[in-house]
């Protein structure tokens, strides 16, 4: 099956799965708005992509200055009215060691959390209405978490949370959408760790050189998430050891499992 959408606006396209995933999307013939802090890198894609099989345009934005998300978005579909897809993957990671408290740094915590899920609440509240608007065209949103929103891992433990966080409200958000009979469809990408800058030298200088080859190649990584958002049955794509090791093939199944039937109690109990 084909992926479905046409024109998919990508934010967090400057680097790493964000940028990689948004040339797939063109390589295939999809249209792409690449969204991204650094107006060079923006430029680099545009230029790389030039010649692709569709469209690209690009936008400077940054996620965390949450007032300006409306106007964004407005502006967004006023130039493209027919955007379908809104692609989720601004985030960042950094190290938090609780056994030395006093080197703990709370403001680099708050712009994890800003980052990773609030300006995330912030763009489904102003990106939505536009898609519900479409009707009855099929549009979505595509969220990317992390297997991380499962199982976490030591050195990074609020980014574990905060990608906990936002699969939690997805799942709320996707079975809300589905009981009004919505038609947008929300996506869930789980990648494993992927070598992209996300956990190099500059971001976590803890790491040192090895952090840029931690996790699955960045083109594995992409031809397979490429594959799953391509499939029939797309609304949650685990990537690799996410599907075994990480749990979601086995326990989350019954977890989920176990929150529509606490759904259904509850709907059992308004009437």
């Amino acid at each position: 099956m084909p992926f479905e959408y046409k024109k998919v606006l990508v934010l967090g396209a400057t680097s790493g799965i964000g940028w990689a995933l948004a040339s797939k999307l063109i390589e295939n013939g999809v249209s792409v708005i690449a969204v991204g802090r650094r107006q060079a890198n923006l430029d680099d894609f545009a230029k790389q992509h030039s010649k692709g099989n569709a469209s690209v345009d690009t936008a400077v934005f940054d996620v965390t200055k949450l007032k300006e998300i409306p106007g964004f978005a407005k502006d967004m579909f006023t130039k493209h009215p027919d955007l379908d897809c809104i692609f989720l993957n601004s985030g960042m990671q950094r190290h938090l060691d609780w056994t030395k408290p006093d080197e703990v740094d709370l403001e680099a915590v708050d712009l994890e959390v800003l980052t990773n899920y609030t300006s995330f609440l912030h763009l489904t509240k102003a990106f939505l209405p536009y898609l519900q608007k479409q009707a009855p065209k099929p549009t979505s949103m595509i969220f990317t978490t992390s297997g991380l929103a499962l199982v976490p891992i030591l050195y990074c433990p609020g980014y574990c949370a905060t990608k906990a966080a936002l699969h939690h409200q997805i799942l709320a958000l996707r079975q809300q959408m589905k009981d009004a009979d919505s038609n947008v469809k929300i996506i869930e990408l789980f990648p494993p760790a992927v070598q992209t800058e996300l956990h190099d030298a500059k971001h976590q200088p803890q790491m040192g050189d090895r952090g840029k080859d931690i996790g699955m190649p960045l083109n594995e990584f992409t031809d397979e998430a490429w594959a799953g958002l391509s499939a029939e049955d797309n609304e949650q794509v685990p990537v690799q050891m996410v599907k075994t090791m990480m749990g979601f093939n086995g326990w989350e199944q019954e977890r989920q499992k176990t929150a529509q039937k606490m759904w259904a109690f509850m709907k059992q109990q308004q009437h």
